[in-house]
């Protein structure tokens, strides 16, 4: 029996029955990645003694009925960008390359509570700049449906590690479509959760109004299962928000009769690859088919998507990004002559060169005299795309579409052109700047054997309506396995 083959609640429901233990399992999961590690680069730390120390304390836990929980024992990797007391945490980046945190995140501490084995820590694009996981400074991740194409970013090593069966399940965080998209290459579930239900307490920013948050696993009922443990109201964040209701997993129903599915016009035009586009109209068909009333609708705005969003991502990352320094912590330069000049080469040698092209992007925008033609501008182009979801969602219960117009590129290709890799995020960027909830699912492949996604959206705090239409669509398919988890 291949644990790592086993769903995250699959195999917890078999730590608990004492069939295996968690030592087992943490040790299955260590196999798998020092056997594909080479060929796959999902990890940027592995902290193979700390998971077997903490397996051996979860079962104890588990023995004496302290941990009762369905994810308990089971192992999990965590992005690199969400912080982990005495692990190694580098945002993908030189200028972090030493940085041990003093605390964890908030979404990492539920599942620590929840009797989670950390196995290490994930690649990503670096401050999860990117849409491909090429821009990290300790190399690509590789997509492990075939290793010459890219897993997707900026949580390309969550998803990557997920497909590859390296691990049980695995957070990633999403600030226009970093969890979806790669999902969508890689072939597994992702789920972004609506803008303040999970902590972003420990979340290295990027982003702050878009950043969130979200589980990464092989199917919908370990992510409703995942984000009922790591959804909560937290004083530490002040854009979290205090919800009724978090039983995510209540919404696990093969039931659509009556549901009410819309697909906007928008998303099926130019630039959608024609077998994305009928892989995608399958799942239409499929919901319809269980009693979904399925409507095809102008969204609109969907062009302005992405200059909005870049301005605006841009402009707050400029200001997160200010303090990495070389002053308190991470990277810094060998030889300077006066603290700027310190500074300046610190940062010239920590950042690379997406991040710098974004940070000037940003400084750019917020400069006096441009200010209100770029920044202003784009936040009121955010608040009408808000202002379109919300008609939309008067007549709609979810909203269906791709969730990228291709399948994954070739390594190299992206980062050739960085327009071309913005462009790869026309789908998942609006749901961002409208605080969105939405999941995307595999629904097919293409002629070269790469996974489809289908991104189903909701509106806020409506997790459980994307959820319940994303377990309907999925019992009508099995889950396939990538080659490299075989």
């Amino acid at each position: 029996m291949d644990l790592m083959s086993l769903t995250a609640v699959e195999l917890g429901s078999r730590i608990k029955a004492g069939e295996v233990t968690a030592e087992e399992a943490a040790q299955a999961a260590l196999d798998a990645i020092e056997k594909k590690e080479k060929a796959v680069n999902s990890f940027v730390t592995v902290d193979r003694e700390g998971a077997l120390r903490r397996a051996a304390e979860v079962q104890k836990k588990i023995n004496d009925g302290t941990l009762t929980g369905p994810l308990a024992g089971v192992p999990v990797a965590i992005k690199d960008n969400m912080c982990t007391e005495g692990l190694l945490t580098t945002c993908s980046s030189k200028i972090l390359y030493n940085f041990v945190p003093t605390y964890t995140a908030e979404a990492v501490r539920r599942l620590e509570q929840a009797g989670a084995v950390i196995l290490g820590k994930t690649n990503m694009d670096e401050f999860a700049m990117g849409s491909t996981t090429e821009t990290s400074a300790f190399g690509e991740t590789k997509n492990p449906w075939n290793t010459e194409h890219v897993p997707g970013g900026s949580s390309g090593g969550s998803c990557a590690a997920v497909a590859a069966e390296e691990c049980s399940y695995a957070l990633g965080s999403d600030t226009g479509g970093s969890i979806r998209q790669p999902s969508s290459f890689c072939g597994v579930t992702g789920l972004k959760p609506t803008y303040g239900t999970v902590s972003r307490y420990g979340l290295i920013a990027y982003g702050s109004s878009l950043d969130q948050i979200g589980p990464i696993a092989k199917d919908v009922t370990d992510c409703a299962t995942i984000l009922e443990v790591i959804a909560s109201h937290d004083a530490k964040d002040s854009t979290s928000v205090l919800r009724d209701d978090y039983q995510f997993t209540g919404a696990l129903v093969d039931d659509v009769a009556g549901m009410r599915i819309g697909v906007p016009r928008d998303y099926f035009g130019e630039g959608l690859d024609p077998e994305v586009r009928e892989a995608v109209l399958h799942v239409a068909e499929e919901l319809k088919k269980k009693g979904a009333a399925v409507e095809e609708f102008d969204l609109s705005l969907v062009e302005y998507a992405i200059p909005a969003y870049y301005v605006i991502a841009c402009a707050e990352a400029s200001s997160n990004l200010a303090r990495f320094d070389g002053v308190k912590y991470g990277y810094r330069t060998g030889e300077y002559e006066e603290l700027h000049g310190m500074y300046k080469k610190s940062r010239s040698e920590g950042f690379g060169a997406e991040a710098k092209r974004r940070i000037m992007l940003g400084s750019f925008v917020l400069s006096s005299g441009y200010y209100d033609a770029y920044y202003l501008k784009a936040l009121r182009t955010k608040a009408l795309i808000k202002r379109a979801f919300d008609k939309a969602f008067a007549s709609y219960d979810v909203i269906l579409g791709p969730a990228a117009p291709t399948t994954a590129p070739r390594l190299g290709e992206s980062l050739a052109d960085p327009i071309k890799m913005y462009l790869g995020d026309i789908y998942t960027i609006a749901v961002n700047l409208a605080g969105l909830p939405g999941i995307s699912l595999p629904c097919g492949k293409d002629k070269n054997g790469l996974p489809i996604g289908v991104q189903l959206i909701g509106d806020c705090f409506q997790e459980k309506k994307i959820i319940r239409a994303a377990y309907a669509f999925e019992r009508t398919r099995s889950y396939e396995h990538s080659p490299m988890a075989m």
